[in-house]
C-alpha cells in the first residue's frame, strides 16, 4: 500500500453557491513531486489552502502523514513548508538577513541552517546583496529557503515559476528536483504551464473546473500521448489508392492534406517502413516520414474535452 504524505476524501469548497473545489480524491506519495495542473481558476490555489488550513473546506476529509489535521495539527503544520502567494521580504536587507529575522519570529535561530538553506537555493555566494537587487528567479528561490529552512518533510508551492523567465524556470525546476531526489521531501506544486509540469512531476494530476479528473504517472502520461506518422509525398493520389487497397480507412486510421502532400496515419504505425517502401516501389517520392507525438498541452485539451 502506497505511503500517502497527502490524502483527501471528497474534499470541496463552496463560495456562494459556488463549487470551486468539487469532491477532490488526492493522493500524493511520500518523496514524490506531484504536480497540479489546470488553467487559472480550475480550483488549485483553494485545493492547497485547505490542506494548508488557511481555508476550511466545507466538505470531505484531509489527511496529511497518515493523520486528520485537525487533531494534530501543531505536529502537522510544523512539518510543512509552504509559498501560496508572493514572499514577503525586506527589500534593504540581504538573504541571510531575511532568513535570520524569519528564524528568530519562530524561535529556532540557528546560523548554520540559515547558511546551509542558502547553499541549497544556490544564493550562498550572494550574501551582500540585497533582496531589492534580487532577480525574479533569486526572489522565488530565497522564499523556497524561507519554506524549507525548518527541514520540512512536504513543500507546498502555488504557481512558484509564474513569471519567471526561461533561466529562472530552469534554476527552480533543478532546485525542486534537488530538494525531492537529495533531501526526499515530498513536493506538491501547481501551475498553468503544462511544458514545466510535465518536466518535473513523478504524478500529475489534472483539475478543472473544481474536479480532479485524474492523477496519472509520467510514465503511464507518455503511453497515452497518441502518435502518428506524418508521409509527404510527391503523388498524394496515387498515396492514398495504396492505402485504400490495404483496407485502411480515411478519417479512422489516416487523414490527409492534397494542399501540402501530406498524410498522417493514425494505426499501423509500426508498418510505417513497409508503407515506405511500398510507396517508393509505386514510383512515389517520399520527401518525409517523421514520427509525431502530441505534447501535453495538446492531451490536456482533449482529454479535458472527452470528460
Amino acid at each position: 500500500m502506497a505511503d500517502y504524505v497527502i490524502e483527501t476524501n471528497n474534499l470541496s469548497k463552496i463560495y456562494s453557491k459556488n463549487k470551486v473545489v468539487n469532491s477532490v480524491n488526492m493522493h500524493v506519495e511520500k518523496g514524490k513531486i506531484y504536480g497540479l495542473l489546470g488553467k487559472n481558476g480550475a480550483g488549485k490555489t483553494t485545493t492547497m489552502c485547505m490542506l494548508l488550513n488557511l481555508t476550511y473546506p466545507s466538505s470531505g476529509d484531509i489527511f496529511l502523514f497518515g493523520k486528520d489535521p485537525k487533531r494534530h495539527s501543531d505536529e502537522i503544520y510544523s512539518n510543512i513548508g509552504s509559498i501560496i502567494e508572493t514572499p514577503g521580504f525586506y527589500e534593504n536587507l540581504t538573504a541571510y538577513e531575511n532568513l535570520k529575522i524569519i528564524s528568530k519570529i519562530r524561535g529556532d535561530f540557528n546560523p548554520y541552517n540559515v547558511n546551509a538553506v542558502l547553499q541549497m537555493v544556490n544564493l550562498d555566494n550572494e550574501k551582500s546583496k540585497k533582496y531589492k537587487d534580487f532577480s525574479l528567479g533569486m526572489k522565488q528561490r530565497l522564499g523556497i529557503a524561507a519554506a524549507i529552512m525548518h527541514s520540512p518533510e512536504l513543500l507546498i508551492l502555488d504557481e512558484p515559476i509564474n513569471g519567471l523567465d526561461p533561466f529562472g524556470i530552469k534554476e527552480i525546476r533543478a532546485l525542486l528536483k534537488r530538494l525531492s531526489h537529495e533531501f526526499g521531501i515530498t513536493i506538491l506544486i501547481s501551475s498553468h504551464i503544462l511544458s514545466e509540469i510535465e518536466n518535473i512531476a513523478d504524478v500529475i494530476g489534472f483539475m478543472d473546473e473544481g474536479v480532479l479528473i485524474e492523477e496519472i504517472s509520467r510514465e503511464e502520461l507518455y503511453n497515452k500521448l497518441e502518435k502518428h506518422v506524418e508521409f509527404e509525398v510527391s503523388d498524394i493520389d496515387l498515396a492514398l489508392n495504396i492505402f485504400k487497397e490495404l483496407e485502411l480507412k480515411e478519417n479512422k486510421d489516416f487523414t490527409c492534406n492534397k494542399e501540402n502532400g501530406t498524410i498522417c496515419l493514425y494505426t499501423h504505425l509500426s508498418m510505417r517502413d513497409k508503407f515506405n517502401a511500398l510507396f517508393v516501389k509505386a514510383g512515389i517520392d517520399v520527401k518525409k516520414v517523421n514520427l509525431c507525438e502530441e505534447n501535453l498541452e495538446e492531451f490536456f485539451t482533449r482529454f479535458v474535452s472527452n470528460n
